[in-house]
């Protein structure tokens, strides 16, 4: 395993642990892609790539009329050559011209995998987890470089990319595009899968026949944003949960993006995923470089499950980072569904009093305890307590909930301001705006801009200032709005399509240092719930608040669909109140519970309003999940049935060593006569035994999963919930 160069031929071969992906510089200069798959160990590259001249196609060197680019599989095409498919990079350079031609110049093989300055990136512990190859082109004419970067993983089959552009020139290059990852497949023959979705939908499966053309999804918003997630996959036809081969791309950043195939003339497919073009560009002067996002690549055979066993192994253990990405996630409680702006310390410390005696192990105080906020209209950017509801101020209140044996956690929106703010009288021009434009709000608020160093010292200041004068051991970093009036009053003219990618870097170096300084304290981000569920946050922040619907019905699609990229560990999942606040559904406090505990588990309500019966329910709860979140946050979560395609939602989850299973199996709408439905498990030992805890009953694991057991769900919205222990 690892990276293998074959120097006769000139051919790069990367292997994990069951997957091969392959290159081979063509005429001593051109870079071609051959192959990605099952892993093949010897391979006939001549067999394996074909080349051949197609009409109305350039020839990519005159002295060979029968050789176009437009019909080669390329690492990195650029444009304005003899390719007319998407490009992957887009120069313009100081004479005008944007006629890029980057050739194969060298390589290099490292042990590791180095980072990437000022980004998030997946990282190994030990050089021995995976190596890396880096591969230079260049374009001799006007001095430019290319360096595309690959990490393989060897126990994962996990390939990551990463491109960085170096002007060696004499004069100032202006970047336009610059994609990550490009994968060219020699067929078509697939389906493009993607989680679109909205504010309280997001990550919906969607899967859809590759056809002639462009199909991409993107977000323009300044955020990985609720509409889109930065990833896509292909899938062979007729591929599902177990069988068939998928391709994941997944993109390491939380702003624009893009993620698209284009599929050409001869139905050949070409994949990319990385920075939208969308207001970007980059300046770069003499001798400066462009570090871009990474790009996670993932390949299975065993289709839509096995891919994402991949991703979660992944993240759980080489993106996530600091003491909580091995913890148990503790049980919380977050009092905005049941008091919103309403409160003050006697309310809050009569839900932590209830909360307390459940069992739970978190409060989290959310928006409204800090400058004037008692409403979304004013206050955001005034990071100092509301003593008006909090005479004893932040410390004062932590204090009273740890003597309740609690630990607290806080709320805070620190890169928003709102217009009616002390921050922004003092300093009006630090919102991301356009001089002489409206400066359009959203939830009456306008957007920090990040790009500029003062702002993010002060963040930085604000919040830690909190974290450091009272005991909090949890943060809820939220992030209500998108970008508009694209501009930053500390950009010159030149730069300002920079604003965008500039904001994220900044974001990230805020974040590092907060919770760097603040090792202790459990980062959770949010945006509007999941508008920002990214491997990007997950980097600095090991979970997310994966939908501001709390609706059980409705959680079932989003967990579902979020799980096909990212581990159960990462999605906070909480009981409320019904009706819903979202949906306006009123479920079984069974099943809200149940689906909560498929993620971080908590309760978003007022317990003080619950009654006794409710509160043993919720008792009953807690114990359950204190015995089943160590496997189910660690362990490998199989999907059983889709949401998407019926009205009934299963899934699994088996600790790494086999010994303890957790199966939930959900019906959304009642059904007349509907027969005998039985739960079926997946990946047990056939010839091992199982005890189904709270039956009393033995079976073994080819039974289990052969024959399952009777499902007993009658009525809409029902859950039924099983615990198998192997002896």
């Amino acid at each position: 395993m690892g990276i293998i160069f074959e120097q006769e031929n000139q051919i790069f071969h990367l292997q994990t642990k069951n997957t091969s992906y392959i290159m081979k510089v063509v005429k001593n200069k051109y870079l071609s892609h051959v192959y990605w798959g099952r892993k093949i160990l010897t391979p006939d590259v001549e067999n394996a790539q074909l080349n051949r001249f197609i009409g109305f196609s350039a020839a990519a060197d005159n002295e060979d009329q029968t050789y176009s680019l437009d019909f080669v599989c390329q690492e990195y095409p650029t444009g304005c050559s003899t390719d007319f498919r998407i490009p992957a990079i887009s120069v313009l350079f100081e004479d005008g011209s944007r006629n890029t031609q980057l050739l194969y110049k060298d390589f290099q093989i490292i042990a590791g995998k180095p980072g990437l300055e000022g980004l998030p990136a997946t990282y190994v512990e030990k050089d021995s987890d995976a190596d890396t190859l880096m591969i230079t082109l260049e374009d001799s004419l006007q001095k430019v470089k290319v360096i595309l970067m690959y990490t393989v993983f060897r126990e994962l089959d996990v390939i990551t990319r990463s491109v960085q552009v170096v002007n060696e020139s004499n004069a100032r290059v202006v970047l336009e595009k610059v994609i990550s990852a490009n994968v060219d497949f020699e067929t078509a023959d697939y389906d493009f899968v993607s989680l679109p979705g909205a504010w309280g939908r997001e990550r919906h499966i969607e899967r859809t026949p590759l056809r002639s053309g462009v199909q991409s999804v993107e977000s323009r918003r300044g955020a990985s944003s609720h509409q889109n997630n930065p990833f896509i996959a292909l899938a062979e036809k007729g591929a599902d949960e177990a069988r068939g081969s998928v391709y994941g791309f997944h993109f390491v950043y939380s702003g624009n993006f893009t993620a698209g195939v284009e599929v050409d003339q001869i139905f050949k497919s070409r994949a990319y995923i990385g920075l939208n073009d969308y207001d970007f560009s980059w300046l770069l002067e003499s001798g400066e470089a462009f570090q871009a996002p990474e790009a996670v690549l993932v390949y299975s055979a065993e289709g839509f499950g096995g891919m994402s066993r991949i991703f979660h192994d992944l993240y759980r253990k080489h993106l996530v980072r600091g003491k909580f990405r091995d913890e148990p996630r503790p049980i919380l409680v977050n009092n905005w569904e049941g008091t919103y702006f309403d409160f003050n310390e006697e309310k809050i410390l009569d839900i932590a009093g209830e909360a307390a005696g459940l069992g739970i192990e978190l409060f989290v105080l959310d928006d409204g305890w800090f400058g004037k906020r008692n409403s979304d209209t004013c206050s955001l950017g005034d990071w100092y307590v509301n003593t008006e509801k909090l005479p004893a101020g932040i410390g004062g209140l932590a204090e009273k909930i740890n003597a309740y044996g609690m630990k607290f956690g806080l709320w805070f929106e620190p890169e928003m301001v709102s217009p009616d703010s002390d921050l922004y009288r003092e300093h009006p021009d630090w919102c991301i705006h356009v001089p002489g434009r409206m400066r359009t709000e959203c939830r009456n608020q306008l957007v920090l801009d990040l790009s500029r160093q003062e702002v993010c010292d002060y963040i930085v200041k604000a919040v830690s200032n909190i974290l450091d004068t009272a005991n909090i051991e949890y943060v809820k970093w939220d992030m209500n709005r998108h970008m508009t009036e694209l501009g930053s009053a500390g950009l010159p003219a030149q730069r300002q399509k920079e604003m965008p990618h500039r904001y994220m870097l900044g974001l990230y170096q805020v974040l590092e240092q907060v919770v760097g300084s603040h090792p202790n304290v459990l980062f959770e981000s949010c945006s509007g719930g999941g508008g920002r569920f990214d491997p990007g946050m997950l980097y600095y922040m090991p979970q997310t608040w994966t939908s501001d619907d709390t609706d059980a019905v409705e959680r079932l699609l989003i967990q579902y669909g979020t799980s096909l990229a990212y581990p159960i560990s990462t999605m906070g999942s909480h009981v409320s109140a019904v009706p819903n606040h979202q949906a306006g559904r009123v479920t079984s406090l069974k099943m809200r519970g149940d689906v909560a505990m498929s993620g971080n588990f908590g309760y978003e309500l007022d317990l003080t309003k619950l009654s006794v019966e409710e509160k043993e329910i919720i008792r009953k709860q807690i114990v359950q999940y204190k015995d089943l979140r160590t496997f189910i946050q660690s362990g490998d979560m199989y999907r059983l049935a889709s949401p998407f395609e019926g009205n009934h939602t299963a899934w699994m989850f088996r600790s790494k060593d086999g010994n303890n299973v957790f199966a939930a199996y959900f019906q959304t709408l009642s059904e007349v006569n509907p027969g005998i439905r039985r739960m079926k498990f997946t990946a047990l030992e056939p010839d091992a035994v199982y005890e189904v805890l709270g039956e009393g009953k033995q079976y073994h694991g080819d039974e289990l999963m052969e024959i399952g057991l009777v499902v007993d769900c009658y009525g809409d919205f029902q859950s039924q919930t099983w615990r198998l222990k192997k002896r």
